[in-house]
């Protein structure tokens, strides 16, 4: 049964979650599985309970408990639901709420790199991809057009930020990741070295002189395969790029250079989806 909290003192510190903390104080504790994020919406909260988040709190526009978050309400138990009309909430967090519904849920530890990939055969690398919106961007076409799971280097920014998550659809719930190392040391090696030791081919997205076309034959045949995107502005590495096993290029026309890596991860889901493999 829910246990309803009218919000009455804006100090209060069971509100900080949602109001005062960022998100690498939220993330940051000694306790990996004491670190909290934040999930919005109803449809999102519900996939990360789906994918067995537990929740801690709930913080939603009044009107919702028996409205849109009903479900949400009924699978959260008996956590506290802190609940204010929308002009206080709006007040208390500094922003409109995502439908009125927020829910702080606990983390989980990441699982092992070889359970992730059981199975996989065609798999997204993001290499120091930075912005948040860009993660959840790719996590969403990721899950949208046949990707079995996504590493990230230590650089990356975190799937589990509330906009990562937000942007996402809370596909960050549905598609398995996990780091490909602890350190930044572990990328490109022996990162690379690991990928290859678990049977996949590497396809390095730059533009280079001696780049395939992304539907290349041999490319888009390969049993396993990882997409390897680079960060923002600068793309991968020169290292990364020299020791993968192809350099792709997305061909393109009017003399644009290059995509942004959430519109170019979407375009090489799906040409080198396993559907579309010959």
């Amino acid at each position: 049964m829910a246990n309803i909290i009218e919000i009455t003192d804006f100090a209060a510190p069971e509100l900080d979650v949602y109001a005062r903390l960022t998100e690498g104080q939220l993330k940051s504790r000694a306790d990996l599985t004491k670190g909290l994020f934040i999930a919005e919406s109803p449809n999102v909260i519900l996939r990360a309970l789906d994918g067995g988040y537990e929740p801690v709190s709930l913080l939603m526009e009044r009107k919702h408990i028996e409205g849109q978050a009903r479900e949400v309400v009924a699978r959260c138990g008996d956590v506290p639901l802190y609940t204010a009309p929308l002009p206080v909430l709006t007040q208390l967090t500094g922003f409109p709420l995502t439908r009125g519904v927020l829910c702080a849920m606990r983390r989980r530890p990441l699982p092992t790199l070889e359970t992730v990939l059981k199975g996989a055969r065609r798999i997204a690398v993001l290499e120091d991809i930075m912005n948040p919106t860009n993660v959840g961007a790719i996590f969403r076409s990721a899950a949208a057009l046949g990707m079995d799971a996504v590493l990230l280097t230590p650089s990356c920014s975190d799937p589990l930020y509330r906009r990562a998550v937000r942007v996402s659809m809370g596909t960050v719930f549905q598609i398995p990741w996990t780091h490909i190392g602890e350190e930044l040391t572990d990328w490109p090696h022996p990162g690379l070295e690991l990928l290859r030791d678990l049977g996949f081919k590497t396809a390095a997205m730059a533009l280079r002189e001696d780049s395939v076309s992304i539907d290349d034959p041999g490319l888009m045949a390969e049993d396993k395969l990882a997409i390897v995107l680079g960060t923002e502005g600068e793309g991968l590495a020169d290292g990364t790029i020299a020791d993968c096993d192809y350099t792709v290029r997305i061909p393109m026309s009017h003399g644009v250079d290059s995509l942004n890596v959430a519109a170019a991860s979407a375009v090489a889901f799906w040409q080198l989806s396993l559907r579309r493999a010959p």
